[in-house]
């Protein structure tokens, strides 16, 4: 073996001998940080990412080759990890069942990041009862062409709406152009309950404030608002914790705050460099998460007051332009495109655009649409052959029997 494939650093954390493989391989260019930089970085701030994500079964997000290549989902924990990284087995309803790491220290949260893992995506539950979440989760996630004051004036509605039904939201950064809400709940309600709950919220938020905000299931029918997604709060979903690095070029970390610092703070301002002086100064705004436990009550009367959801589509002039495998892939197909119908591209709202991140087998794929909808209906095309055709399932089906 040749030196460059051995080269690793052994590091002793609270009495645990973690290795760091290729501790130089720079992960983030435009800042420099190298792997071992990340990895101390979450030891820097191990306290606050275990608050997040600590006892928890989590997906493991793995940027082996590096931030400008598809993550894989990694459900199921590695064959060789040390005996002191622990495991929790998630069943699902379609009859699968994956056994994945539970962090609980220091030397685990180093072990992961080794592994390739930039941003920590625990469940909503804790390993010791695996079928009723202790956290609703609220992401607000904002469609092309809205601003981060449309935002934080969503995440205020929320925060209202929230302490009315007698729960306490604290914020923090989404490490992209989001925010996301959590808030501890009693284990008490299984996950159906709590996505009702959550769902419930989204829906009183967008009755508030309905220029601001949307719960629409359909993404093109939310327009230029903030989209309340409930559906987090679904068995099989994970959220970037707090205090993950983010696989944006800056280095950006998903970073809590106080209310009154939100209106004038700005996602790209933490970075991990940033976030390393701002830890050692003021420590975690997140400290008294667990000391802040609600109920459910009150937003389920609520839902139950909203009665069951319309699910009817709109008939919306939709066309479909692309399959790909990666995000550049589908920005390319889409500049293709907007090439050939530059006067339909002009025309068209920074929401109409519509760029879907879908799960395959064990990563994304990408699908891009159009909403024709503010083109008048003379000028607009017709669906063509796609210009890219990816087919994530490909080799994945069974054949035909001998």
């Amino acid at each position: 073996m040749s030196p460059a494939a051995d080269q690793a650093e052994v590091l002793d954390i609270e009495g645990r001998e973690v290795r760091v493989s290729h501790p130089d391989k720079v992960v983030f260019p435009e800042p420099g940080l190298t792997k071992l930089d990340l990895v101390r970085y979450y030891l820097a701030v191990a306290d606050g990412a275990l608050r997040g994500a600590g006892g928890r079964p989590m997906v493991l997000k793995r940027f082996v080759k590096g931030i400008d290549h598809e993550p894989f989902f990694q459900k199921r924990v590695p064959d060789n990890r040390p005996a002191w990284v622990e495991t929790a087995t998630l069943r699902y309803a379609r009859g699968t069942s994956a056994e994945e790491v539970v962090v609980r220290d220091a030397a685990a949260l180093a072990w992961v990041v080794n592994l390739g893992c930039l941003d920590l995506n625990p469940h909503a539950v804790r390993a010791e009862d695996l079928d009723h979440p202790d956290e609703l989760r609220v992401d607000l996630d904002p469609m092309p062409g809205v601003e981060w004051a449309q935002i934080v004036d969503t995440a205020f509605v929320a925060r209202e709406v929230l302490a009315e039904h007698g729960l306490l939201a604290f914020p923090k950064t989404s490490g992209s152009r989001g925010i996301h809400l959590l808030v501890r709940i009693e284990p008490r309600w299984e996950f159906a309950d709590v996505r009702l709950a959550a769902e419930a919220l989204a829906r009183e938020v967008a009755n508030r404030a309905p220029d601001l905000a949307t719960a629409r299931w359909w993404k093109e029918e939310r327009g230029e608002r903030v989209f309340v997604d409930f559906n987090q709060n679904a068995k099989d979903r994970t959220v970037a914790s707090a205090y993950s690095v983010r696989p944006r070029p800056d280095a950006r970390v998903s970073t809590p705050l106080d209310w009154d610092e939100l209106r004038t703070a700005r996602p790209e301002a933490f970075t991990v460099p940033t976030v390393l002086e701002r830890y050692a100064e003021r420590g975690d705004p997140m400290a008294g998460i667990d000391d802040e436990v609600g109920v459910l009550d009150g937003l389920l009367a609520l839902a139950a007051a909203l009665g069951p959801t319309e699910r009817q589509r709109e008939d919306l002039p939709l066309i479909e332009i692309a399959r790909t495998e990666t995000k550049p892939e589908a920005l390319d197909a889409l500049e293709r495109w907007k090439a050939a119908h530059a006067a339909v591209a002009s025309q068209l709202r920074p929401a109409d655009v519509l760029l879907d991140g879908m799960r395959g087998a064990s990563s994304l794929w990408y699908r891009v649409r159009i909403n024709l909808e503010h083109v008048p209906e003379a000028e607009r095309p017709d669906e063509e052959p796609l210009l890219a055709d990816y087919d994530p399932w490909k080799g994945r089906r069974p054949g035909p029997p001998p």
